[in-house]
């Protein structure tokens, strides 16, 4: 999974992916896998719960990145909007280390428009994948998920129906 970038390290609640405590990524995944959109919720601290997220997602096969190594903050906010990508993951080099990967979900609107840049494809609808290849030939697909930032005006459950669609095709649901 390619995201855009981290939020402003304040709204951190863990030292890893989809940190601030407001974004809908991890109550989406305890919802589709456990039914329990707090899942990954410390009840003691009231943060998401990391040693678990990473067994998690070691155990699924799941791996997460940027699709940029460096950004600027245009403003002092979370928001994509103004978030202008001042050099770009190479998402090739990335692949090359992870032979085994068969798909790249795209979790938002700047993370979708830099890797279809990257790939040279027309960017899928929402909830969709089209197939790329890489210069090495290898065959990929690319879904673009919707955001889970509670600014994207979509329900939980309907971002979760979405993100299960694309787990239930990869067999990882």
């Amino acid at each position: 999974m390619l995201g855009s970038f981290p939020p402003p390290i304040r709204r951190w609640s863990m030292n890893f992916f989809y940190p601030n405590l407001q974004n809908d990524m991890w109550r989406i995944f305890g919802h589709l896998y456990f039914n329990r959109t707090d899942y990954f919720i410390d009840p003691q601290t009231h943060c998401f719960n990391q040693p678990l997220l990473e067994s998690f997602l070691q155990d699924k096969g799941i791996a997460l990145y940027d699709t940029a190594s460096a950004v600027r903050r245009l403003k002092e906010n979370a928001s994509d909007k103004y978030l202008e990508i001042a050099i770009p993951t190479d998402i090739d080099e990335l692949l090359s280390q992870i032979p085994d990967c068969k798909a790249i979900a795209t979790t938002g609107q700047k993370a979708t428009e830099a890797a279809c840049q990257q790939f040279q494809v027309d960017q899928p609808p929402i909830g969709s994948s089209v197939a790329f290849s890489l210069p090495t030939r290898r065959r990929l697909l690319l879904y673009r998920m919707p955001s889970s930032s509670r600014a994207y005006p979509l329900s939980l459950e309907k971002k979760a129906a979405r993100y299960a669609t694309m787990l239930r095709e990869l067999q990882l649901l």
